[in-house]
């Protein structure tokens, strides 16, 4: 008996949203003037990048797809990156796109490259989450969020909106409390069980 196909729909919408949160990250960096210098602090996180692929590999029940689906929406978020820094609306003329797409892969080659890597492994870490609450692969997207402004200060590399970086680790131990509930949750009802 043959098994039934899984459905391209988790991945089309892995791409959707790839594709919107990698614009309007672009958006936001290139817009410091106009909205301030918490635009351009914001598209500078990392661990929003990290986020996504774990989120739609939440929405999976089974590793490969996870992996895939995490891929999946880093690479669109790339593309939707990548697209709209080259695209007219930032005064690129659609003639020098190709030249400006080899010099832009190049420069940003080594986030391609941990797009490639982080993508699968947060996406898998989203699925392990969900299949098993495994508080280490949850505490990893949460540690990202505590640990990228302290990782900033220590490179130099902090930007002057300290209030978008309290933000951000905030953020980051709320999530690491909840993990931390949702796991003695869990192992609560485990334990209840018998298991």
């Amino acid at each position: 008996m043959r098994q039934p196909q899984p459905s391209p729909r988790p991945y089309l919408i892995a791409a959707a949203v790839g594709l919107l949160f990698g614009g309007a990250d672009q958006y936001l960096g290139s817009r410091d003037v106009t909205l301030g210098l918490w635009a351009s602090s914001v598209s500078g996180m990392s661990a929003p990048w990290l986020a996504l692929p774990f989120l739609c590999g939440l929405a999976q029940t089974a590793p490969r797809r996870a992996a895939l689906a995490g891929l999946t929406v880093t690479l669109a978020a790339l593309t939707g990156y990548f697209a709209l820094t080259l695209s007219p609306l930032e005064g690129v003329a659609l003639a020098s796109v190709p030249g400006g797409l080899l010099s832009l892969a190049h420069s940003n080659l080594d986030w391609v490259v941990g797009g490639l890597v982080g993508g699968p492994l947060f996406g898998l870490l989203g699925q392990r989450w969900r299949t098993r609450r495994s508080w280490p692969a949850a505490t990893a997207v949460a540690a990202a969020f505590v640990l990228e402004p302290l990782a900033r200060l220590g490179s130099g590399r902090l930007t002057p909106v300290t209030a978008v970086w309290l933000l951000e680790a905030a953020l980051g131990c709320v999530m690491s409390a909840y993990v931390v509930a949702a796991a003695r949750a869990s192992r609560q009802r485990s334990s209840a069980r018998g298991v």
